[in-house]
């Protein structure tokens, strides 16, 4: 067993999902409400829910999409910047490049700091982080008060070279806080210690864009588990896969970016791990978003860099890709007369047409429900009557009369769509990563995953498709399973062949440095810590670089050579070719410290008894795809599917928070987790 008690709580656009895991047995209890609302009375209406005393919880793990959302929907703070004389329109200017080449019409997405807030300072600092230009104070508390009497909420700080040396960015901050005392503020080389000025500087203002709106809501948690005299650590997770304080996400929220999805990609590998499958697609069908993975050999892709609403953000993140393709993902028809869904969504309010609470446009529920895949009475263990008479009634009105279908015809169409839509996702994450989907089991999460795990894997031709217990709360589950990580970079722009084993060595012992005295200052000090290292290279003359690890061998050695087939090798799955004559150099080093915390067990069920009934005697009939008629399926009651049972489609299997589709021609193993395993029988 292990020795505290944990609660998860995986905050997400359209439910907020907790786990609590019991240190005398190791069981977990599970719980969902609705993220509608404020969120921080939802989080404590559903710890009341689970019978929870904060007092008696020792941990708790927040996985959040607040973050993200923010910058999605672009509702967040009046940001002011402060920057280096000359650069002050950094942001407008971008890149050269354009994302749509063929858009006679394309224009950039407006910065987020309109120019008249955005202000110049005099310093300067070489590349090699020397100072050219002292420090103007004097022009620093001018910016400052000029800003701040402007009304904005944060100040973004974004010196060039300041990843290099952060000296001048330091004092501004000293400044700033002694100058106006509470105003938020963002310096760059406390956020991303990285080259490439554009992006450092969108980062930095993406911070001060998300702090003050992250910072309130952990805030308000905070006293609310004051007042309930809760003692415990109070984590939240990153988009790296590891866990972080409560005060470094208030800090620097954009670190948590990909925080929810995050979560089930851990568990995700937790769970693999113990089944013994090392190459896997997690594919997470959530309320608004579908978020798709790769874990190949047992380890999660990730990247250094991700784009939201067109804008980079430099953080480490696990390599994931998120559509608008969810349960509350809305149909509609576009100008030229094509049926459509998403990206947009009914979100939890008001939710879809049949939840009864307000919503107006058809969804991907409200056809699922259509076609008798969800059973009205019974759906998220009774809490939601669902009324299959206005979802047909919407579906009617807004996309089959329009496109002179039947509604059934219809709302087959807007799943098939958001199948399809899915499916590109998928191959986004494999085949233009280098993978072949044909060679991945296929792992469907979250409360929609279920109903469309079925249709992905024949559609990819993928080896199984696999649907753990409690999958609409797998997410909260992958939090308790994450383990405190601490990302150090530096940029180390240096030619292969100019850098030996030592100093290299010598670099990564300086990051190593910071990592632990983060860790001690967070308290963990006694906390066993796995190093891991990775440098960004390309071939000399590139602009873009590729993620290489570094094993221990490379700096011990006398040179680079398995380093430098390492760095071919990956290269060559990526793109299909490489240069083996040519040179290379180094772009940026990252060390990962990861301290590890105890799991929970993963339990094997009892086996299957010969007396076992696992057929209720239900049966549905329901619109499939490629069937020309209505299908009779036989309902499963996931409670009673020990471990060793077997079955076939058509099915459907229910629980408490989800529906699991089984399609004609495929067959169902229940593992000893009492994971369901779906194969074409074929």
């Amino acid at each position: 067993m292990i020795s505290s008690r944990r609660l998860a709580v995986d905050v997400g656009g359209t439910f907020i999902d907790f786990v609590t895991l019991d240190p005398d047995t190791g069981a977990i209890t599970i719980e969902k409400v609705r993220s509608a609302g404020a969120l921080d009375e939802q989080f404590f209406a559903g710890t009341q829910k689970l019978g929870l005393d904060p007092a008696d919880i020792d941990m708790i793990v927040h996985g959040s999409t607040m973050v993200i959302n923010t910058i999605v929907q672009e509702n967040g703070a009046k940001v002011g910047l402060i920057t280096t004389t000359g650069f002050r329109d950094v942001l407008e200017l971008g890149r050269g490049s354009r994302e749509d080449i063929y858009d006679l019409f394309y224009k950039p997405p407006p910065p987020l700091v309109p120019r008249f807030l955005r202000f110049e300072v005099p310093e300067r600092l070489d590349s090699l982080g020397n100072i050219v230009t002292p420090l103007d104070e004097s022009a620093v508390a001018d910016a400052a008060h000029a800003l701040h009497a402007a009304g904005v909420e944060s100040i973004a700080v974004c010196f060039l070279h300041a990843h290099v040396n952060p000296v001048h960015e330091r004092r501004v901050a000293e400044i700033i806080n002694a100058e106006i005392p509470g105003l938020r503020l963002s310096i760059s080389s406390e956020v991303v210690r990285e080259w490439r000025e554009f992006e450092r500087t969108n980062t930095t203002v993406l911070n001060s864009y998300t702090q003050p709106r992250m910072d309130a809501y952990l805030s308000k948690l905070d006293e609310g588990l004051a007042k309930r005299n809760y003692q415990g650590a109070f984590a939240v997770m990153q988009s790296s896969g590891g866990i972080t304080s409560n005060a470094i996400a208030r800090d620097v929220p954009v670190r948590t970016i990909q925080s929810g999805p995050a979560g089930g990609v851990i568990g995700v590998r937790r769970l693999c791990e113990e089944l013994g499958v090392d190459n896997v697609v997690v594919a997470d069908v959530g309320g608004t978003t579908f978020d798709v993975s790769l874990i190949h050999e047992g380890k999660y892709l990730e990247r250094s860099s991700v784009k939201l609403n067109r804008r980079p953000v430099l953080q480490p993140t696990i390599d994931i890709v998120s559509i608008g393709a969810g349960g509350g993902s809305i149909a509609w028809i576009d100008s030229e007369g094509g049926l459509c869904v998403g990206p947009e969504s009914a979100q939890a309010e008001p939710g879809p047409v049949c939840f009864g609470m307000g919503g107006q446009q058809a969804t991907v529920t409200d056809a699922q429900l259509t076609l008798g895949y969800l059973d009205p009475e019974t759906f998220l263990g009774k809490r939601i009557q669902l009324d299959p008479a206005a979802a047909r009634s919407v579906i009617k009105e807004s996309i089959a009369d329009p496109l002179g279908l039947s509604v059934e015809d219809a709302a087959a169409g807007i799943v098939h769509i958001a199948t399809m839509n899915m499916a590109y996702a998928v191959r986004q994450i494999t085949v233009e990563r280098g993978h072949d989907p044909r060679d991945f089991s296929l792992v469907c999460i979250g409360g929609g995953g279920g109903l469309f795990a079925s249709a992905l894997l024949r559609e990819l031709q993928m080896k199984q498709a696999i649907v753990p217990q409690n999958p609409a709360v797998f997410s909260a589950w992958g939090l308790l399973n994450a383990d405190y990580r601490e990302d150090v970079t530096r940029a180390f722009l240096e030619p292969l062949d100019g850098v030996s084993p030592p100093s290299l060595q010598s670099q990564f012992d300086i990051l190593e440095d910071e990592a632990r005295e983060w860790f001690r200052g967070q308290k963990l000090a006694n906390t066993e810590l796995t190093i891991e290292r990775v440098a960004e290279m390309r071939y000399l003359g590139q602009e873009h670089t590729i993620r290489v690890p570094i094993a221990a061998s490379d700096l011990e050695g006398d040179n680079f050579g398995a380093l430098r087939k390492r760095f071919h090798q990956i290269y060559e799955k990526a793109y299909a070719h490489a240069l083996p004559d040519h040179a290379l150099e180094f772009v940026i080093l990252r060390l990962v410290a990861i301290g590890a915390i105890e799991k929970p067990p993963l339990f094997e069920l009892d086996a299957l008894t010969p007396d076992t009934e696992l057929r209720s005697g239900k049966r549905r009939k329901v619109h499939v795809a490629d069937a020309r008629e209505l299908v009779t399926c036989e309902i499963f009651d996931r409670e009673v599917l020990a471990p060793g049972a077997q079955f076939e489609g058509p099915a459907i299997v229910e629980e408490w928070s989800t529906t699991i589709l089984i399609l004609p021609d495929q067959q169902v193993t229940v593992d000893r987790f009492g994971d369901l395993l779906i194969h074409e029988k074929n």
